[in-house]
């Protein structure tokens, strides 16, 4: 079968899976249907824990709706078949709670998007909404998740000022502690940093290589020179396939596959 002008019978992510770590969430068979029109088409991945994970590709790849899928995103707007295995459980199952299993599986999404709300608010409002009453308890987790997100310098004088109040690259961070605080053992990032600065940029990719260490990242990201930055794997979507997936330094030096190596040298369409 042909996927555009590129054969899918070349070396690609069958070939491939993480070995070394133990994984946190993968997709069998993963499909997604916009109406009639499909969106993705078998998906298969495996990610290991404590890895940044970079899924790129041109627009309308199927990334993000690749993305959306693994914490249930897409439920209102697509039909999403297949498995996605978390901690032994499929979460598309229609009998799992939503809700709950996003306390696991957080989601930080392209532009920014704080609360109408103090700094503090931000971060204590979902805490607050599932039993946390205690304040010594809450300051704690403010200040741990600020501290992770890398802003807590930056504001620990102003918690209760408006976070509108903040830059763009500021409230990414907001948003990336108010995720946090709720102790997800994995991370989603929709293209985080396409509305920053530079310098904001880099400090959302410090601050990701350091949440590593405790969190599972996936990020979608059209950034090819900040994938080989960060991520340990990338995976390469194309018209809904995924084409390769290996560790980012093989996949940046040494493609498999025609299709990869034309998209990360510019040769692509």
């Amino acid at each position: 079968m042909d996927v555009g002008k590129y054969n899918l019978n070349e070396n690609n992510i069958l070939n491939f899976s993480p070995e070394e770590h133990e994984i946190a969430i993968a997709t069998q068979n993963l499909e997604v249907f916009y109406g009639k029109k499909q969106a993705i088409f078998n998906g298969n991945l495996q990610f290991e824990r404590y890895r940044i994970t970079s899924l790129i590709g041109a627009s309308g790849s199927g990334k993000s709706t690749y993305l959306r899928s693994l914490n249930r995103m897409n439920d209102d707007i697509a039909q999403v078949k297949g498995k996605i295995i978390y901690r032994g459980l499929d979460v598309n199952s229609p009998k799992i709670n939503v809700y709950e299993m996003r306390k696991h599986i957080g989601m930080v999404f392209q532009r920014p998007n704080p609360f109408s709300k103090s700094i503090r608010s931000n971060i204590t409002f979902a805490l607050k909404q599932n039993g946390i009453k205690d304040k010594q308890r809450l300051n704690q987790i403010v200040e741990s998740s600020l501290k992770d997100a890398a802003l807590w310098d930056e504001v620990k004088d102003d918690l209760d000022k408006s976070a509108w109040a903040l830059s763009g690259g500021q409230q990414q961070r907001l948003c990336i502690a108010r995720t946090i605080a709720m102790k997800p053992d994995i991370l989603l990032l929709d293209e985080p940093a396409s509305a920053l600065d530079p310098i904001s940029t880099s400090k959302i990719e410090e601050t990701l290589i350091e949440l590593k260490k405790k969190y599972t990242i996936i990020i979608v990201t059209h950034n090819m020179q900040q994938a080989s930055r960060i991520s340990d794997y990338t995976a390469f979507f194309h018209l809904g396939h995924i084409l390769e997936y290996d560790k980012t330094k093989h996949l940046f030096t040494t493609p498999k596959i025609t299709a990869t190596n034309d998209y990360i040298s510019g040769n692509f369409g």
